[in-house]
């Protein structure tokens, strides 16, 4: 198990140098330049180059890519003389529109995002795995065909609209629920469930219709196994045949594709905290890409990256819990 984690570790470490090294380049390429948005419109073409220089854009596109890697595990400094800033570990370079430390802007919405990716995803999963399950047990019948034809619709509703109409049905007309506004989980936790429901039920309602449907397959698959009928055959509850040895087995691409979308989910829901003014991660980078901050919009892509490699490491580890012939 310890050669295996280390394995998984250095791997990750390899995808994620990949990832920087491939975004970093692209970020190089792009037409638009940060120093000129950190100067402004106004800027005078002397004052563009002090800028430039004082950001390091003037240096190789190699050095600016080692600096930044430095700074990630040792912290840099940025800039040079008396207005140096000093960036500290880990440095994933320095907001100009913002005027503080990319790694303290993701801190600071990072505990939102998770609390929307985590409520979100206890919502799917117990609708999809409850739905899917249901559907195969009672494969080919009336009810199958109404939750998967059910699933089919809503997985062809884009969040947005979801989201518009929840808010329109839910605040507007009805007033049932507040307008969505972040509440720390320490300071109320009865607003911060009642102002994050709604963003909750809008992502649950799309990934619970993949979930159903994935589940579904696999729940089938699996119940037409031989060792399902030998566990039949030795006279167990049904309970037990369908939990025990047909749940854990087919829970297996279930979980890959709840590691997945978790992993993306965590690092921010563009659309959806967009539309609920929920100031997460994903609305971080919406605005990152508004004004074409390019160190938010890289620290946000690594982040990203980090998050959905760790969850598929975590969930590698789960296999051989939820699946006991992944021991053998």
């Amino acid at each position: 198990m310890i050669a295996y984690l280390t394995r998984r570790c250095l791997g990750v470490a390899g995808v994620l140098l990949a990832i920087c090294a491939v975004t970093f380049t692209i970020f190089y390429l792009l037409p638009a330049d940060p120093a000129a948005a950190a100067c402004g419109k106004t800027c005078s073409p002397e004052r563009l180059a002090e800028v430039r220089h004082f950001m390091g854009l003037d240096q190789p596109v190699w050095r600016q890519f080692g600096d930044y890697l430095v700074g990630i595990f040792a912290g840099r400094e940025l800039g040079s003389g008396p207005h140096a800033i000093q960036c500290g570990f880990p440095c994933l370079g320095y907001s100009y529109e913002n005027a503080l430390p990319v790694w303290d802007l993701l801190m600071d919405r990072l505990p939102v995002s998770v609390s929307l990716a985590f409520g979100a995803a206890c919502l799917w999963l117990v609708l999809g795995l409850t739905a899917g399950v249901t559907a195969a047990l009672r494969k080919g019948g009336l009810l199958d065909r109404t939750l998967m034809v059910g699933a089919v619709a809503t997985a062809s509703l884009p969040v947005y609209f979801t989201a518009v109409m929840l808010l329109y049905g839910l605040v507007r007309l009805t007033g049932l629920l507040p307008y969505p506004a972040y509440v720390a989980l320490t300071d109320d936790p009865f607003a911060w469930a009642a102002n994050l429901l709604l963003p909750w039920v809008a992502l649950a309602l799309l990934y619970a219709a993949m979930y159903a449907r994935q589940s579904r397959s696999s729940m089938i698959e699996t119940m037409e196994q031989p060792y399902i009928r030998t566990a039949r055959a030795k006279g167990l509850p049904a309970r037990t045949v369908v939990v025990k040895h047909g749940l854990r087995s087919a829970m297996t691409p279930v979980l890959t594709l709840f590691g997945m979308d978790l992993g993306a989910l965590l690092a921010g829901a563009v659309i959806t905290e967009s539309i609920f003014g929920i100031p997460g991660v994903g609305r971080l980078f919406y605005d990152a890409l508004q004004r074409s901050d390019q160190p938010v919009v890289l620290g946000v892509t690594l982040l990203a990256a980090f998050f959905i490699v760790a969850a598929n490491v975590v969930i590698d580890l789960l296999y051989a819990v939820v699946d006991p012939r992944v021991r053998n």
